[in-house]
């Protein structure tokens, strides 16, 4: 299981990459693992104003299924559409290829309520 030490993580699983007053949010490798085999995603609207914590869109794995809660509070300025037909590249490659949203933040300060790798391998580890 990877966690990467550039990225920051929510107790519900989500890691989020900085990137210039936005952020990049998907699911972990552990999330990701845990779920097993993704079938389909329900991806958010683009534009749509959100807040940290609500559940802005699915995974549907043959397991279960799953919200994916926002990290922050923000609009949704892009979304991966490559999910739409291939749902499997969140198990393949979550950190990259399978992430989910961009989102410009409302408030910089949310991020600092986020875990660092350090933090969330603690998490994981109690699960």
């Amino acid at each position: 299981m990877e966690i990467l030490e550039d990225l920051l993580y929510t107790e519900d699983h989500e890691w989020v990459r900085k990137e210039n007053g936005e952020i990049v949010e998907g699911i972990t490798d552990y999330a990701q693992s845990e779920l097993s085999d993704i079938v389909y995603v329900e991806l958010p609207d683009e534009g749509r104003t959100i807040r940290k914590g609500e559940a802005i869109g699915t995974i549907e794995a043959v397991k279960t299924v799953i919200d994916v809660i926002a990290a922050v509070s923000g609009t949704i300025i892009e979304v991966n559409r490559k999910l739409d037909e291939h749902p499997e590249s969140i198990n393949e490659d979550p950190y990259e290829d399978g992430w989910i949203v961009r989102i410009k933040v409302d408030d910089p300060a949310e991020l600092e309520t986020l875990l660092d790798a350090s933090e969330y391998n603690k998490l994981i580890k109690k699960e």
